[in-house]
């Protein structure tokens, strides 16, 4: 499923990553970004120069007046950095030329970017076939083939009059005459290597109009339309669209048949829409000042991001820091959320630039709690948690507050969600010294003797969570010292089964990876549960996966849920869900355990759906035989008013997020767990969201349930830089390395990081990144192969959804990469059953034949700008990208096993 979260990846540009569903709200997290401001200047707000703000005594709201500056307890400048979504459009138009033979195509688009058409054609009897290049007269300056198979020309930056915007361009002259029948392209935006396709799909011109069936095709309606936009130039005109004449059939330079007297070319002119995600930065400046002359603080918030910025605030007391609701006066226009937050639309600045609010509270109160809305669905938060400033003590309180606590300069703000993104940066990271003193503190509580007489079960229980956050988050500054990693133990490499003995699983399984040598197919995509008999589809294809070689297959989530694709469960013990019924499930899991085939099912532990609201209108309770009240949700989701503990993971705002730490919610979900393998008879789980809830509850149900193989979805950012991907991914692959050591090793992981870098690596041909400093591969699969569940495609980022897709047509280059080296190679339904089927049909024979495994060793013998290649076990030589490269000569024998565009596998003999 994935947020999204935005990772702030930078995605493939048709929608946004969410890292969730399309049901999923846009909750984004932090990604380093462009330095990008909404005008102004960056920093207005002068240091230590708060005003001091009077409250007039005559009215029941804070009318605030500026006064002499007083004392300031505390002051910080946080970056907010988030994703903003740019809408644009590609322009297509065909028109005819300087006479009925020779025409031209146009291609503009007007978003900035750095865009490459990416193109080529099909001939007339090769209709339905692979790109072909266009003949050379037809290429414009500046074209560089690829391969052979396709053209990439850069688009001119031309500078529209009209509204001062760069506009982006290319035009293709071509002849009538030629056997043409379409021209297919899509868009390149080199700076972020996002993709822009037409519906998922290409952009194809029809030049003949028999082809004109194809509902993929553009320029289906006859007649031009108004260019707007960056063409405002065109805007007074209407086009008429201008017919060419058959051509002659008597004429005997060009062979003539039935499907050349269809050209019968039409001019149009059309825009598709596209969206973009540019990277933001703001800021957010808040002090905290006395007043003089009365025993109160003023709180002022200072930022210059764009819009109406609603702060969604509250109070808190003590160190729990639980939301309250301040006695008044309130900011003028404060509105009462659900009664448990405020809600206060900060004022425009003069200068119109930015926002700014004052908060007149009681010096009593210990902090200030808030989280700031863009929009319905657009939060911004600090790291994945509420902003909290404190206003008691405020200078010496922040010393050891460790979301507070920070070096020299400004902090980073996460904007937390599905896309999924790096949670925060260095300068983030907690004192060391102040996590100690913070655990010494509440140790002291729980076992004074004052403590166990006045405080409550619940309130023993809350403080040793806390404890066992601020542990983990102890050894994960002790691991960020360095690069941290598990190496793979010998004893553990000595268990590795043959592929005969691999079928056979081990009596008790305390690995994530099964027997080693498992290769996991995708049984399913984002329109699957159309049809609603999946199960009974999927069921024909058994037998053909079975022969493919796979192992291990991860079929949909099987639960009732809100949305059609699973991913919103809501009672858990009903499995009639879109894909089919109960029945026909068990029928499926019983056919593919037949042929010898494991059973993934993807369960979604981290939020639920409720039946029922609460007194407030809330959706929180729960219903069917898992009839949960709202102590089953998390209680810092400002959403949906749980009563539980707080979430030991990133909220999914969509639903209730589900608290973990209640054991009668865990004993509830290991019960479920068990009743599944029992009942349906699941080998194993797909973990959605695992990023939610803390590693160490996975470990609790894994061991209850007993899978023969896991693996969890850890997804965040990646790291970038003014950009571009960083080379340096460690602190991405650690955050997947911190989860699966949470569980204790009983779960493996997909390898995000494997699959961003082979991203940039393919697509820009930097095949460099394909090593890291070590010389080791660079994703998770360098670092613990075992655990590492490889991929380069799923129903997020590719399928009809598109949030992340691979670089069209070098798929392959991709497979070449996983399914011959170390870890779990996961291929995705929709290569299987396409024209790359016999080529990843070879790539799985020669996995098996050669024994590669998930702890395959790898010498990388080459990882330059156009080509990567490697030795895998000292037996498999493979080598991908357009550069050269030969296994070397010697005692060793090498045989070219298996070659494709752009990619080769050789067998030792």
């Amino acid at each position: 499923m994935s947020t999204v979260r935005l990772d702030p990846l930078l995605l493939q540009c048709l929608r946004i990553r969410s890292r969730s569903k399309q049901t999923k709200l846009s909750y984004l997290n932090y990604s380093p970004p462009k330095l990008a401001f909404n005008g102004g200047s960056f920093y207005n707000f002068k240091p230590r120069t708060v005003p001091v703000l009077r409250a007039s005594s005559t009215t029941d709201t804070a009318t605030l007046e500026i006064s002499e500056a007083s004392e300031v307890t505390f002051q910080k400048s946080f970056t907010l950095r988030r994703t903003q979504t740019v809408e644009g459009k590609v322009s297509v138009k065909l028109e005819q030329g300087k006479d009925e033979e020779n025409w031209r195509l146009t291609v503009g688009c007007n978003l900035p970017g750095k865009w490459v058409l990416h193109w080529g054609v099909n001939y007339i009897d090769e209709v339905g076939s692979e790109w072909d290049q266009p003949p050379p007269e037809m290429r414009p300056p500046g074209s560089v083939p690829m391969k052979d198979y396709a053209i990439e020309t850069p688009l001119k930056n031309l500078l529209s009059t009209s509204e001062g915007k760069t506009f982006h361009e290319l035009q293709i002259n071509f002849n009538t005459r030629s056997s043409i029948a379409t021209i297919n392209f899509v868009l390149k935006d080199k700076e972020t290597g996002a993709w822009c396709q037409h519906k998922g799909r290409d952009f194809k011109v029809p030049l003949m109009d028999y082809l004109h069936k194809d509902s993929n095709l553009i320029g289906n309606k006859k007649g031009f339309s108004i260019w707007s936009g960056a063409l405002g130039q065109l805007s007074a005109m209407l086009l008429k669209p201008e017919k060419s004449q058959p051509k002659d059939q008597d004429d005997n330079s060009e062979p003539m048949d039935t499907k050349q007297k269809n050209r019968n070319l039409e001019g149009f002119c059309e825009e598709h829409s596209i969206l973009k995600e540019v990277r933001v930065e703001n800021y957010m400046t808040v002090s905290v000042a006395k007043s003089p002359e009365k025993d109160k603080n003023v709180v002022r918030l200072e930022t210059d991001l764009p819009g109406d910025v609603v702060v969604h605030w509250g109070v808190c007391t003590d160190n729990d820091r639980r939301w309250e609701i301040p006695a008044g006066p309130h900011p003028p226009g404060t509105k009462i959320y659900k009664k448990m937050a405020l809600q206060t639309l900060l004022q425009p600045k003069e200068d119109g630039y930015g926002s700014w609010g004052l908060f007149y509270l009681d010096k009593k109160l210990m902090g200030f709690l808030f989280v700031l809305n863009l929009n319905d669905k657009t939060w911004l938060n600090y790291t994945g948690s509420d902003f909290y400033i404190p206003l008691s003590n405020a200078s010496s309180f922040a010393k050891n507050d460790s979301s507070i606590h920070e070096g020299a300069g400004s902090s980073s703000v996460g904007v937390s969600g599905k896309t999924k993104e790096a949670s925060t940066t260095a300068s983030d990271a907690a004192d060391p010294d102040g996590i100690i003193n913070e655990i010494r503190n509440l140790v002291s509580d729980i076992s004074s003797e004052k403590s166990r007489k006045t405080k409550s079960k619940e309130w023993h229980e809350y403080i040793l969570q806390e404890i066992e956050k601020l542990a983990a988050e102890a050894y994960s500054i002790f691991r960020g010292s360095s690069p941290a990693f598990v190496e793979e133990s010998t004893a553990e490499t000595e268990t590795l089964k043959s592929p005969a003995e691999a079928l056979k699983p081990p009596a008790k399984v305390c690995s994530g990876t099964g027997s080693g040598y498992e290769i996991l197919c995708q049984g399913f995509n984002w329109e699957s549960h159309k049809s609603r008999r999946w199960y009974v589809e999927l069921k024909e294809k058994v037998n053909e996966l079975a022969s493919l070689g796979f192992t291990v297959i991860w079929l949909p989530p099987p639960t009732e849920s809100v949305s059609p694709e699973g991913y919103m469960p809501k009672d858990l013990y009903n499995l009639n869900s879109r894909y089919g019924n109960m029945e026909e499930l068990k029928i499926l899991v019983k056919s593919f355990h037949e042929v010898g085939i494991k059973v993934l099912g993807d369960v979604v532990l981290n939020h639920r759906c409720a039946q029922y609201q609460n007194k407030n209108g809330v959706w929180n309770i729960f219903g069917g035989k898992l009839n949960w009240d709202d102590r089953a949700v998390v209680a810092d989701d400002p959403h949906f008013q749980g009563r539980g503990n707080k979430s030991s993971g990133d909220n999914f705002h969509a639903a209730p997020n589900i608290d973990h730490s209640q054991d009668f919610v865990r004993e509830d979900l290991k019960g479920w767990l068990c009743w599944l393998r029992k009942e349906i008879g699941y080998d194993g789980w797909r973990l959605d969201f695992v990023r939610g809830f803390w590693g160490g509850y996975v470990k609790d149900y894994l061991e209850a349930s007993g899978p023969y193989f896991a693996v969890g979805e850890y997804w965040d950012s990646l790291s970038y830089k003014y950009g571009e991907l960083a080379h340096n991914q460690d602190a991405h692959r650690q955050r997947i390395i911190d989860w699966i050591n949470a569980t204790n090793g009983t779960a493996g992981a997909f390898d995000v990081t494997t699959k961003g870098i082979l991203h940039d690596a393919i697509g820009r041909c930097q095949y460099w990144r394909l090593s890291d400093q070590k010389g080791k591969p660079p994703g998770v699969v360098g670092w613990w192969p075992s655990r590492a569940v490889t991929f380069i495609e799923n129903h997020d980022t590719g399928s009809t959804q598109g949030h992340w897709r691979f670089p069209g047509g070098k798929e392959m280059q991709g497979y070449a990469y996983i399914l011959t080296h170390p870890g779990t190679p996961a291929v995705f339904y929709d290569h299987i059953f396409s024209h790359y089927w016999s080529e990843i049909s070879a790539l799985l024979s020669l996995r098996h034949r050669m024994n590669v495994h998930c702890r395959s060793t790898v010498q990388i013998a080459k990882a330059e700008n156009d080509v990567y290649a490697a030795i895998i076990d000292e037996k498999l030589a493979m080598k991908i990208g357009p550069g050269h490269y030969e296994p070397p000569s010697g005692p060793q024998r090498w045989s070219l096993a298996l070659q494709g565009n752009d990619y080769k596998v050789w067998e030792s003999l």
